[in-house]
């Protein structure tokens, strides 16, 4: 009796990866906002891990559409940078290729005259 063989190709695909922040980024990021939670700019977090993209989105209230995104797309690293910061309009703020000067965009937002 003879049993067809599927073809060598499909015998062991791998689910497809997905894009994630490493600890290192992680710690950058929750540093930044932390800063703005204690300033009372910032409320809430959403981390996707998603299969070409890993999005950090920052909330004004839980029900709301994202603040801001920070996200991370390893295609873009030889182009333009893999780092990005996106505004809520989707108008992309700022990209780059190291994380802490991408989120420099932010940091500015949280420097304020004091009286």
């Amino acid at each position: 009796m003879n049993i067809p063989v599927p073809p060598s190709n499909n015998l062991h695909q791998l689910p497809p990866q997905q894009v994630a922040f490493h600890r290192t980024e992680l710690a950058v990021i929750l540093s930044l906002y932390g800063r703005f939670v204690s300033a009372g700019e910032w409320r809430d977090y959403g981390i996707s891990c998603l299969r070409e993209v890993a999005v950090f989105s920052v909330f004004r209230r839980t029900a709301e559409n994202p603040m801001y995104r920070i996200e991370k797309r390893p295609k873009m690293r030889d182009k333009q940078g893999m780092y990005a910061v996106i505004g809520m309009d989707g108008q992309i703020l700022r990209r780059g290729h190291d994380l802490k000067t991408v989120l420099r965009v932010l940091e500015r937002k949280l420097i304020r005259a004091v009286d």
